[in-house]
């Protein structure tokens, strides 16, 4: 597979969610692009190619496709999008106080010409020419935008739209009303601008857990201030209270409460001290910290959320898929039946041409679909926020939708329904063998593996004062234990499939728990019971599941049969697979996609890679620092919570449904108004409320999923 080299601009001005579709769908098409995702809803484009480039001439191809559709977009690199000068932002904000001003000024001249037609009666001329004015003071940007786009062949925009239809309305004699829609339709793209912005400003606030600068300590123990991108692993930091730990790094000086609500979505502080670690998007509140860096910021804890929550807009979910698929055939087709209308329709019912050419212009504003191309996606983008709140990440609103049809769920057993955290209950020595020779075997053994079991059997001897001795050509066998040479015997240490593996007897044990044997040639030295405690939640997570829908929940383990079906009865689930390797983990959830609508698998992410791949949705346990997690899996739930998976379910199925009522709102209003207008009683009123107003309805409704 080649390597991917993945670009990162911000559109600057992007305020056309139809015209971020064309942006993206050109860019898709360009030979040296892999992946174009433009996110409207942050203004996000992220692009990877296969072929190295410089990121300015990057810049400068994107900037070639987005000034055919906006011309007022600027293309700004990620970085100076962060670094966007004051002076910038200024001319932005007086830009947009002219724009309300002009607003306001066509808004009084509309009114007095109202008045005077009304009730002055000043004469036809004044009143044609007040109606004019104001026209133009409220319509002239719609109108050079246009025009504008007309010169560069993009015909099915809004603003053209709007000023056809308006056009119309001026053509027939209708001048307040010519006025009023174009009023409508500014004041309706305000309110619009608006609930986008707010959605915008969220989202924003929830990527807000970057600390920009980072306090370096150097080698001559002087305080520094550097940009968080540029520290190396390694390297000395130091945190004040009240500050964001900035990179992920072992407390090396200080004790600590950590506030981690914006990586896990829990409001209890976690104690950390010296030797702890810690990462960063956690904020001291206590005291002074000193801390080694591990990682640098890409490659930090919050570098990976932000990169997960900015590349979600590339995994588009098929709903959203159809809807941009459905507005690049909708409007053209409503267009050349409008035009029809205008053109074909009077030779037919020896009506006027100015009659039909104003119904054709209603279908022209209906045409727009807007309502759906910003709502659709805003929706899905607000639910994956919504989740990153309760410290859910979902990797694409692809993912956000799978959990909406999953009804079968399979659990790993250690980690995810149980603590994962072992602890030795009975150790069982063999006639004649001495705790030392078993623990300098067993600790031999196991403080060569990562296996959370071997570190508790490490732990537990060494709190009883036992050393470990060297082991040599030490070897795992996946689900079945380890082995290796001590002082020139073969040793071993493992589970009943050791044993039968080995040809031994496996002796009869009462106790429930993970064992481990350990041997030594031939020789059974003994055995260890490690137990492992199910989750406080795991029982109430289970039932929020079926609650939920879920039909069915399965335990897959590689633990022994009376431990698994301990657990298992203890937790409530439906079935459960016991002594399982790997692969047999795999066979199981084929089986189950076989049966089931959609199937979700919850593992540890460490060893459960290939299962969190077949899956449907594949879920990761322990997100906070396991990076093989984060990268197999399609959702990660941070703090270890298996009561987080019912709620993903839950945000997963809210944002699901009020997208589906976006798409059915949307649809209804305009197909009501395009027959009521092809038959002669909608206004151009009602045509912008199918449009504009429709729109707005659509954003505010999405914007709750935000809530």
């Amino acid at each position: 597979m080649e390597a991917q080299v993945k670009y990162k601009f911000f559109l600057e001005n992007l305020d056309c969610a139809g015209c971020a579709g064309k942006i993206e769908s050109d860019l898709s098409d360009e030979e040296f692009v892999t992946l174009a995702a433009l996110n409207f809803a942050s203004k996000q484009l992220v692009i990877k190619s296969s072929r190295p480039m410089l990121e300015e001439d990057v810049r400068l191809k994107v900037d070639l496709i987005v000034k055919k559709y906006e011309k007022d977009v600027t293309v700004l690199t990620h970085k100076a999008s962060k670094n966007k000068s004051a002076a910038s932002v200024s001319k932005e904000a007086r830009v947009e106080l002219l724009a309300k001003i002009s607003l306001g000024l066509g808004s009084l001249l509309f009114v007095i010409g109202l008045v005077s037609s009304y009730a002055l009666h000043w004469g036809t001329g004044v009143e044609i020419g007040l109606f004019i004015m104001a026209y133009l003071l409220i319509g002239s940007e719609v109108l050079v935008s246009a025009a504008r786009n007309i010169l560069r062949g993009s015909w099915f925009d809004e603003q053209f739209l709007m000023t056809i239809a308006t056009f119309s309305a001026w053509g027939i004699g209708e001048y307040p009303e010519a006025v009023a829609v174009m009023l409508f339709y500014r004041v309706g793209e305000l309110f619009e601008a608006y609930a986008v912005n707010k959605s915008r400003r969220t989202i924003e606030g929830l990527m807000d857990i970057k600390e920009n600068t980072t306090h370096l300590v150097d080698e001559f123990l002087q305080v520094i201030d550097v940009d968080t991108d540029f520290v190396k692993v390694g390297s000395l930091i130091l945190v004040r209270p009240g500050e964001r730990i900035p990179l992920d790094g072992v407390i090396e000086e200080g004790q600590s409460n950590l506030d981690v609500s914006a990586l896990t979505g829990e409001s209890v502080p976690v104690e950390a001290q010296i030797g702890d670690s810690v990462f960063s998007g956690a904020i001291n509140q206590n005291s002074v910290l000193k801390i080694r860096t591990t990682a640098d910021f890409e490659n930090s804890m919050v570098g990976k959320i932000l990169d997960l929550i900015e590349n979600a807009g590339g995994r588009k979910a098929e709903t959203e898929k159809f809807i941009t698929k459905f507005a690049k055939y909708y409007t053209p087709v409503v267009v050349f039946t409008a035009v029809a209308m205008a053109t074909v329709a009077p030779f037919f019912t020896g009506m006027n041409f100015g009659e039909w050419f104003y119904r054709a212009s209603i279908f022209l504003v209906v045409s727009c679909p807007c309502a759906l191309v910003i709502s659709v996606p805003l929706g899905y983008f607000g639910g994956i926020g919504k989740a990153s709140k309760y410290g859910i990440l979902v990797k694409g609103g692809n993912y956000l939708e799978a959990l909406t049809r999953i009804d079968t769920v399979l659990l790993d057993k250690t980690g995810t329904i149980t603590e994962g955290k072992f602890s030795v209950a009975t150790v069982k020595l063999s006639e004649g063998v001495s705790e030392a020779a078993f623990f300098e075997v067993a600790m031999g053994l196991e403080i060569l593996s990562n296996h959370p079991i071997a570190k508790s059997v490490v732990k537990y001897g060494a709190g009883k004062g036992m050393q470990a001795k060297a082991v040599l050509n030490y070897e795992e066998m996946a689900g079945k234990g380890v082995s290796g040479l001590f002082e020139g015997d073969q040793v071993y240490a493992g589970s009943e499939k050791l044993l039968a593996d080995l040809k031994m007897n496996i002796p009869k044990i009462d106790e429930h728990g993970s064992v481990v044997f350990v041997i030594r040639k031939t020789q059974l030295l003994g055995y260890l019971v490690v137990t492992d405690a199910v989750k406080a939640s795991s029982v109430e997570a289970i039932k929020r599941l079926k609650a939920l829908g879920i039909k069915e929940v399965i335990m897959l383990t590689g633990d022994k049969k009376a431990v698994g079906e301990q657990v298992a009865k203890i937790v409530g689930v439906d079935q459960v697979y016991t002594e399982l390797l790997p692969h047999e983990k795999v066979a199981k959830i084929e089986e189950a996609r076989l049966k089931a609508k959609g199937v979700v698998f919850v593992g540890d992410g460490l060893n459960d890679a290939p299962a969190l791949a077949l899956a449907d949705v594949g879920v990761a346990m322990g997100g906070m620092g396991a990076d093989l997690s984060i990268e197999a899996a399609d959702v990660v739930l941070m703090n270890d919570d298996l009561m987080k998976l019912s709620e993903a379910i839950h945000i997963a199925k809210g944002t699901q449904r009020i997208i589906v009522q976006n798409i059915v709102f949307a649809l209804s209003v305009k197909a009501v108004v395009l027959m009521l207008g092809a038959i002669g009683i909608a206004t151009m009123w009602e045509a912008v409320f199918a449009d504009v107003g429709v729109a707005l309805l659509a954003i505010m409704n999405s914007m709750r999923n935000n809530a």
